[in-house]
């Protein structure tokens, strides 16, 4: 019998439910896999509370995994039992099994592990794109990542780098300054002591940031506009503090003419070739040594609740995953 966890009723950690449940055989174009982690991410905070509405109650959390292939359906004859696979895919990955679509997985490298490859592919591919395509960052380029000390902002901190970008980073404490720093960011400001856009403009020299991430939402807005030089560009991908209240876009024109974007993982990976150039570019990151994955906590899966307390607490730091 399949083990998952289920939110019947959206609310708190208690909402999360751990139960058997019935899982069919994979059918046509599907794989079984049997899970080995899980990837622990804001945005089933998000689902489990009613903030991002699901298709329907009882729904399973969780968009990111990794596993073996224990089972194929008809007409899938590009993975077979015993294949090491990753996926990021639709709610459902807070389970023992499941079946996903074929065309949703990538084969994982020998050399990375089940836990690594489950906290890459929504994490991972989410750096990917935000450096990669929503901006592309480039040698020179001043950058600002909020969240800093954060699964995405870890990784995205450390390929900025690389990129050879001038990384800035918000954080809470000194603890994940000091992580943020060892991801190699060149300036790292603890927005809990002091204004973070008074910091950009003194490092800065009043030049500001040609880009600002910002995947905390309310409480960052709208002072990440003011740390963005003129025809700049605003990315808001994520509302861990609350999402961005409504705006005039006047308010764009007032700060230098900025470009904004809300984007989302689904809209950059939406075709197989998309997800694999993503896949591709992350392992070899990897592989190059330009990123080292920091798994930091782990839960057993029916421990989820707690997982959920601390990531909403910001207690954790780095990336977090469940244990199946």
């Amino acid at each position: 019998m399949t083990k998952a966890v289920r939110v019947h009723k959206v609310g708190g950690p208690e909402a999360l439910v751990y139960e058997a449940i019935d899982l069919p055989e994979p059918g046509t174009g599907e794989v079984r896999i049997r899970q080995h982690a899980v990837g622990l991410n804001f945005i089933d905070v998000y689902f489990r509370t009613g903030l991002y509405k699901a298709p329907g109650l009882p729904f399973i959390p969780g968009n990111e995994a990794a596993g073996e292939v224990v089972a194929v359906g008809p007409g899938v004859t590009n993975f077979h039992p015993g294949d090491r696979v990753a996926y990021y895919y639709n709610l459902g990955a807070y389970a023992t099994e499941r079946n996903i679509p074929a065309d949703k997985l990538v084969k994982l490298p020998d050399h990375i592990t089940y836990e690594q490859g489950a906290v890459l592919m929504l994490k991972g591919l989410t750096v990917w794109y935000l450096l990669h395509k929503t901006f592309r960052v480039e040698p020179g380029h001043r950058v600002l990542i909020h969240a800093a000390a954060g699964g995405i902002g870890l990784l995205a901190c450390q390929w900025a780098k690389a990129l050879g970008a001038n990384v800035i980073g918000t954080v809470g404490s000194k603890a994940k300054a000091e992580l943020a720093l060892q991801a190699g960011c060149d300036h790292v400001i603890i927005y809990t002591e002091e204004d973070f856009v008074a910091r950009i403009k003194q490092i800065s020299r009043n030049e500001l940031c040609d880009v600002v991430y910002d995947g905390v939402g309310k409480t960052t807005f709208p002072g990440s506009l003011s740390c963005i030089k003129p025809r700049g560009l605003f990315v808001s991908f994520g509302n861990a503090s609350g999402p961005v209240p409504p705006f005039a876009l006047t308010e764009l024109n007032n700060h230098g003419s900025l470009f904004a974007t809300r984007p989302k993982l689904n809209d950059y990976i939406s075709k197989r070739s998309e997800l694999i150039e993503g896949a591709d570019a992350l392992f070899s990151a990897i592989i190059e040594g330009t990123l080292h994955i920091q798994i930091n906590h782990a839960y057993a899966l029916k421990d989820v609740a707690k997982a959920h307390i601390d990531l909403e607490s910001r207690a954790t730091t780095g990336a977090s995953i469940l244990k199946p």
